[in-house]
């Protein structure tokens, strides 16, 4: 995950339930400017907040996109405990219907 114009914050949440660290997030600031990025392992759920103006992010997967398997969690998810730098205030509709995460709701990303 890059971000090659502008910069964005990124989180990546272990969704492994079987691991150690399920339900642990970590976030991190991506800027074009200074070039970083971050890979996300498979098995981790991921989203990012805008922080500047006409960002670009560029990314790739390892398998085909498949929208209908596509998932999520709710932004917000208190159980999560993501301390986005920003007030959110944009939301694609999919996005503001996801279902809260919660250690006894989530599905195994295999």
């Amino acid at each position: 995950m890059r971000c090659i114009s502008g910069k964005i914050y990124d989180v990546m949440v272990d969704n492994r339930k079987q691991s150690p660290t399920y339900g642990l997030c970590h976030g991190v600031v991506l800027d074009a400017e200074i070039m970083n990025m971050v890979y996300v392992p498979k098995g981790f759920a991921h989203g990012f907040q805008t922080l500047t103006e006409d960002c670009q992010v560029l990314y790739l997967h390892t398998q085909s996109h498949s929208p209908q398997s596509e998932d999520g969690f709710f932004y917000n998810s208190p159980e999560l405990e993501i301390n986005w730098p920003m007030e959110v205030s944009d939301l694609s509709e999919r996005d503001e219907h996801l279902k809260l995460f919660t250690k006894s709701n989530t599905r195994e990303v295999i």
